[in-house]
């Protein structure tokens, strides 16, 4: 049974950074490319940006370009995501995604940046 639990968000003031984590068990890992979208309450969800099987080649969305780093560990079956330099805008609740099939979702984690 596929499983995706993302944890690490919080409060956060503006500036500051976090680091959200994906945890995967019950597929290859290793095998996907595995994305991370967030979405704000009465708006579409959005890709924030994706990482390629092997962590080789990463994707980003022109809004968090710069500021948002993703990563993964094969090893630990684990996706990352750096933030830095939030922005108010950032506020979401952040989701991770298996990239195949139909795609898999996490249940998502909270991320607020308030002053």
């Amino acid at each position: 049974q596929v499983q995706l639990v993302e944890s690490g968000g919080g409060l956060v003031r503006p500036g500051g950074s976090l680091r959200l984590s994906c945890a995967a068990t019950g597929f290859g890992f290793s095998l996907y490319r595995m994305s991370w979208y967030r979405q704000v309450p009465g708006k579409e969800r959005e890709l924030v940006g994706g990482i390629s099987s092997a962590g080789s080649t990463t994707n980003y969305a022109n809004s968090v370009k710069g500021r948002f780093t993703i990563s993964r560990d094969n090893a630990k079956k684990t996706m990352y995501l750096q933030m830095n330099n939030l922005k108010r805008e950032d506020t979401a609740v952040y989701y991770c995604k298996a990239e195949f099939d139909m795609g898999y979702w996490g249940k998502g984690t909270l991320v607020t940046v308030s002053s």
